[in-house]
């Protein structure tokens, strides 16, 4: 099996590649820097070929794609900047990124009959209530321009193919790229006391343990909308920061906020993005592992 990765240089990507490499098949990764330039683990990335690709430019999409003839491609490129997608100045590049760059994807895919995963967000809903988020409900209410372009990359995946997954995922950590989590480690080092908001509720996600299920998925025909975050409980970012303090032995204390008291943020962002994901084991997946040993793990990746 060959497999495509969009979006090499972040979080997800990376690890996609990796672990496509650690199961023994061909991989080729793609950002639009000219040369990878993201953290080389010494696992796969410098054994992978590697494209320099912007998924904006429609031929260039379509005549990569062609050429590399994946089996499948797992599209992790995205304009992820939330509160600088507000500014009306990036709107049109956001949404050419995350909008139109994935529905130049989609067309490759189809012209070439292959499988696409699409990674999307628990921000393409409102956020709003309690319950947690079945995978395939339509109540779609975008609270801000990042949310809104990756309902519109979605719907070009549902629109365009019938052989696709769309994983939605939330509160993002892996090694190749910037995180709460890292926030949180700077923060606590120069400062004995924070503020962190405690009415946003979801769970983390952990790239290394996500791309094992990713890869997962594309190893059969299971298509259609996922919901995909580690286990362990619902929390709020204050709890989060305090479980990354106590492991990781730091003394600061935090102080939890509402998300009206804390302020700063451009983009509104969601109270709850609880994200049911039973559909993973009905499909016969295995689910994540909790969220907080996958922190436990994660810090000792980053202390390496």
């Amino acid at each position: 099996m060959k497999v495509f990765v969009t979006g090499v240089a972040g979080q997800l990507g990376h690890d996609v590649v990796n672990e496509v490499c650690r199961r023994g098949y061909t991989a080729v990764g793609s950002d639009i820097a000219a040369e990878y330039a993201g953290v080389q683990d010494g696992s796969a990335v410098t054994q992978c070929e590697y494209v320099a690709l912007d998924i904006t430019d429609k031929a260039a999409v379509s005549k990569v794609l062609t050429e590399i003839a994946p089996d499948v491609v797992v599209h992790c490129a995205a304009w992820t900047a939330v509160d600088l997608a507000e500014d009306e100045d990036k709107q049109e590049k956001v949404r050419a990124i995350n909008a139109g760059g994935t529905q130049n994807i989609a067309d490759a895919c189809k012209a070439l009959s292959c499988k696409m995963v699409y990674i999307s967000t628990d921000y393409v809903f409102d956020g709003q209530g309690q319950t947690p988020w079945q995978p395939d409900c339509k109540d779609y209410k975008p609270l801000n321009v990042y949310g809104q372009t990756k309902l519109e990359g979605e719907l070009a995946v549902a629109d365009t193919l019938d052989k696709y997954f769309i994983v939605r995922i939330a509160w993002v950590f892996g090694l190749n790229g910037n995180n709460f989590i890292k926030t949180m480690l700077n923060i606590g080092k120069k400062y004995p006391e924070l503020r962190v908001v405690c009415d946003q509720i979801g769970t983390p996600t952990y790239t290394l343990d996500l791309s094992r299920l990713l890869v997962d998925m594309i190893e059969t025909d299971k298509y259609g909308y996922y919901h995909a975050t580690n286990e362990g409980g619902y929390i709020s970012w204050y709890d989060f920061a305090c479980e990354i303090f106590r492991q990781a032995g730091y003394d600061t204390k935090v102080t939890p906020v509402t998300t009206v008291e804390y302020g700063l943020s451009k983009a509104a962002r969601p109270f709850n993005s609880r994200l049911d994901k039973s559909k993973l084991i009905d499909a016969g997946f295995t689910p994540l592992p909790t969220w907080q040993d996958a922190l436990t793990r994660y810090l000792k990746e980053i202390s390496e």
